[in-house]
């Protein structure tokens, strides 16, 4: 087999339901093929307006890298313009879609395109017209619960990362740049990596989890860490991701790093006094690597 596939959708988060359309446009042109993962920026929620104004799981980079690994050979990104949000299922096709000259387009279950979302599965594969097939991947559920981006939002707002691993394939993580913080952490002998949450993008809920980091972009390990989220309420300071690296002294400053989150340990706590909270940092700090070592 061979041939060009398109796996189409907005694909925040990357999880295991996009995977699958991914699978499914692989299946369909085999492994000489290629597999362009069609993709729009910004999120139609955002230019459509829609309620909730939900953060996003990824920020563009982080999704476009995910697509990658999870087998696409190359990304499309489309411009989600009104003028976009406005064609017509029909023209959607014709403008967009047929010119490209797929032999397979694959699409997940619940996808909808043109105007007012008018678009189904099913209306795609009458659009197509024998130009391409359709392939419609079904939900994915994990442990009897539907894979989504909203449910995996919802997880990582409350906390539940180990939950929202369940449903991505993978650690829920943010990426940004490390920023200089008040330096508390060193003189306590724990210097952490300090990140400044995007308000537009999903951070776990205020609290203490085993996890990693990695530098963004190269092909370092991940390095286990114990991640803290929240305000640090014993000394009061803005909401920050924390990360201290262990059995590990590197300088991270203005190096764009991923953090993990792999398990919950705590939420947050003020310590009466540093004594008391070093005492707890130090248990955080053994227990995430227990966790991330598997002892």
């Amino acid at each position: 087999m061979s041939g060009l596939a398109l796996a189409i959708g907005t694909f925040d988060g990357v999880h295991l339901g996009h995977r699958a359309v991914i699978d499914a446009a692989r299946a369909a042109v085999g492994p000489l093929g290629q597999v362009t993962a069609v993709t729009f920026w910004p999120h139609p929620s955002a230019v459509l307006n829609l309620p909730g104004g939900a953060p996003l799981l990824q920020d563009l980079d982080a999704r476009e890298e995910a697509l990658l690994e999870a087998g696409a050979d190359e990304i499309l990104l489309l411009e989600f313009t009104p003028e976009l949000a406005a064609l017509s299922p029909s023209d959607f096709v014709d403008r967009l879609l047929a010119p490209i000259g797929p032999a397979a387009v694959a699409v997940g279950a619940n996808f909808t395109f043109g105007a007012g979302g008018a678009g189904t599965p099913d209306r795609l594969a009458g659009l197509a017209d024998g130009r391409f097939r359709v392939l419609t991947s079904p939900i994915v559920e994990v442990d009897g619960e539907t894979v989504s981006s909203s449910a995996i939002r919802r997880l990582v707002l409350d906390g539940a990362v180990g939950a929202a691993t369940r449903l991505l394939g993978r650690d829920f993580s943010v990426r940004q740049v490390v920023v200089h913080g008040d330096h508390r952490g060193r003189g306590l002998g724990f210097p952490t990596a300090n990140l400044l949450p995007d308000d537009g993008l999903a951070v776990p809920a205020d609290g203490v989890y085993a996890g990693w980091l990695r530098i963004a972009g190269a092909s370092s390990s991940r390095l286990p860490a114990a991640v803290s989220v929240g305000t640090n309420p014993t000394f009061g300071s803005s909401r920050r991701v924390e990360a201290y690296v262990l059995d590990a002294d590197i300088d991270l400053y203005g190096q764009t790093v991923e953090v993990g989150f792999r398990q919950w340990l705590r939420g947050m706590v003020t310590f009466a006094s540093v004594d008391g909270l070093v005492a707890q940092m130090r248990q955080d700090v053994a227990e995430t690597a227990r966790i991330m070592t598997g002892g």
